[in-house]
């Protein structure tokens, strides 16, 4: 079968008058002017997909498509008022409506019956997406980017397809697979890698060191075997600057490639990239990338379920799975060839259940290589449990309110930001502490909205509040949005309060002008919750600083430290030295080999070591620009 295309024609009736047949990515999609095959295929379409084995859909032509102002009436009269439908748009050219609503069980209905009446009384194709409870404005404009760009979507999609079945089956041997490191290798930030087969070139994230200067803030792309005219896909573990930061540069520099990522990564990785160009330009920076290039980026994007299954180039095919760092960050299992080799990428995983997220997965079908982070990988990472860090919380908390002090928390938009969120609003409904506002700066309102158009990956306890109990702590009113400078100098003058801020190692936005306005006063607390990168402002306040040079040798503006300095290990997002033993331990099948990245030298050596000892496995941890063949 050397053309998937004349397969399928070959199965289809005569009378089921098919328009055209277009590739979505790896998927197939067939459009039929026939509304009674539309409506009924009997059975054609899963024969179909049980003799090629990939996924394909049924969509009418758009000629047969019900004209959009019929068709809003018509999905008014089927959909119940109670679903709360928020917004519908038309995707003409792929003959798909996207309904956004508050409660997509009740638009979906029972078994799917309200989608398969909407199909059939409009010839549309219904998609169901959740309307955020708290609204933004950016995430909008993210997905009106999507919207506006339709047919070149549907272009764009086709030609993913036609690379990836243009060597479906085919007989060329695949006999070596090899990563060259990037970034991130025996450092924390710019993780960039670079997947090779004789087929295919694919990138595993591509970051920036945010706490790092010039050249030494991004990936090394100016290798050989790197060749931006040559990259099939770029594949996005989380949204973390030190993950995506740089990816949007990529597009300016030409790239017109696909990136896979989870929906919630490409939401709150567009929003991190814009917020990169901001904080530039307010630091009188050129930026790496203008905003357009972010919309490149997102125009390009192929967001993937966990535990959905796609081939991404003809010899290479991968699934996402629940990584439990944040908001659907995923591990990616990777399998190349026909069954040559299975790689597992980490990105960051934690791997224990917190108060949003679920724990790592471990179980896999088949597993020879895994690259994992060893940011905490050190003999000395040994931190308090969750608990332990949730009573320091409380104790500091008490201590500074009782001064009638402030207490700031730099925070990342993603990830600990919505997690102490959590563990602030339950400490202050169960009055364990003084019930004050909740002050929340910068890009974490927005990313927190963004958590509220993705509950489906949250932990099961807090899908069960959310869904069977309606109740979203994230949207407790004692958490205020602090939007102005205005705003911003009220929160300084006011009285005792909780400040959460980004950025989370201080190299720039709102925590830092909190910091300047609160720093010298002994009644104030900071309370460090993230890992702060060398040298960033985080880490030489954590490390005991108490004056504090903002401003140059020849323009000084010194800062005098009198407020409490904390740092709370407990919480993190990444696994512990501990947790990563754990997950290796649990890890069914065991890899042959296991490279780590992603920490500074000492760790990974240290947590390779062990792993080595433990589970007699041959380990890495090469050094940036190395390659290590896998296979």
């Amino acid at each position: 079968m050397t053309d998937i295309i004349k397969e399928i024609q070959k199965e289809l009736p005569k009378d089921s008058d098919v328009s055209e047949i277009n590739y979505e990515g790896a998927n197939i999609v067939i459009y039929t002017k026939n509304k009674e095959f539309f409506s009924d295929n009997k059975g054609i379409i899963k024969t179909i997909v049980d003799k090629i084995k990939k996924r394909v859909e049924l969509r009418a032509d758009p000629s047969i498509l019900l004209d959009p102002e019929k068709a809003e009436d018509k999905l008014a009269e089927i959909i119940p008022k109670e679903a709360g439908v928020d917004n519908i748009i038309f995707d003409q050219p792929r003959s798909q409506v996207i309904i956004e609503a508050e409660k997509p069980g009740l638009t979906i209905g029972k078994a799917g019956e309200i989608l398969h009446k909407i199909k059939r009384e409009t010839m549309w194709s219904p998609t169901v997406n959740r309307t955020p409870s708290i609204k933004s404005k950016i995430t909008d404009n993210i997905r009106q980017v999507l919207y506006e760009n339709n047919d070149y979507r549907k272009k764009f999609l086709n030609s993913i397809g036609k690379k990836i079945y243009n060597g479906w089956q085919s007989e060329k041997k695949q006999e070596w697979v090899r990563v060259s490191f990037l970034g991130a290798a025996r450092q924390v930030g710019r993780s960039c890698f670079l997947l090779q087969t004789q087929e295919s070139k694919v990138l595993l994230d591509c970051g920036i060191d945010v706490a790092s200067e010039g050249q030494d803030a991004y990936p090394y792309l100016d290798v050989p075997e790197f060749d931006i005219k040559e990259l099939d896909a770029v594949i996005v573990s989380h949204p973390h600057t030190d993950h995506v930061g740089f990816l949007p540069y990529l597009f300016k520099m030409g790239y017109k490639g696909p990136v896979y990522l989870t929906h919630p990564t490409r939401d709150i990785g567009a929003l991190l990239c814009l917020d990169y160009v901001s904080i530039s330009e307010k630091e009188a920076k050129k930026p790496l990338y203008t905003t357009t290039d972010i919309k490149e980026m997102v125009k390009h994007t192929v967001p993937l379920d966990y535990n959905e299954v796609t081939d991404i180039t003809p010899d290479i095919r991968i699934t996402f799975v629940n990584a439990g760092h944040v908001l659907g960050s995923a591990m990616v299992h990777i399998h190349i060839g026909n069954g040559l080799h299975n790689l597992l990428y980490s990105g960051d995983l934690n791997y224990e259940n917190t108060n949003l997220l679920a724990a790592a997965v471990t179980k896999f079908h088949r597993l020879e290589t895994l690259i994992i982070e060893g940011t905490y990988g050190g003999k000395d990472d040994i931190p308090p449990s969750r608990q332990e860090a949730e009573e320091e919380i409380i104790k500091i908390i008490k201590e500074t309110l009782d001064r009638s002090g402030k207490v700031l928390m730099p925070v990342l938009g993603i990830g600990r930001s919505q997690e102490v969120a959590l563990i602030l609003e339950r400490l202050m409904r169960e009055g364990k502490i003084k019930q004050v506002p909740i002050y929340v700066q910068g890009l974490v309102w927005d990313i927190t909205a963004i958590h509220t158009a993705y509950p489906d990956y949250f932990n099961a306890r807090m899908r069960k509040e959310v869904f069977h109990k309606d109740q979203n702590p994230f949207l407790s009113d004692i958490f205020k949005r602090v939007g102005s400078q205005k705003e911003m100098k009220q929160v300084m003058e006011g009285g005792p309060c909780i400040i959460m801020a980004t950025s989370g190692m201080m190299v720039g936005g709102p925590s830092v002008e909190y910091f300047k306005n609160l720093a010298d006063n002994k009644n104030n607390s900071l309370i460090f919750t993230c890992y702060q990168g060398p040298g960033s402002l985080g880490r030489r306040i954590s490390q005991g600083d108490k004056e504090i040079n903002l401003g140059t040798s020849a323009n000084p503006e010194i800062i005098k430290i009198a407020m409490d300095i904390h740092a709370l290990h407990g919480l993190s997002g990444h696994a512990n030295r501990q947790q990563l033993i754990n997950f290796m331990r649990n890890l069914d099948p065991k890899p042959k080999k296991v490279i780590i990245v992603h920490a500074e030298s000492n760790k990974c050596l240290e947590i390779a070591s062990t792993l080595h000892k433990m589970f007699r496995i041959e380990t890495v941890a090469p050094k940036n620009l190395e390659v290590v063949r896998i296979k």
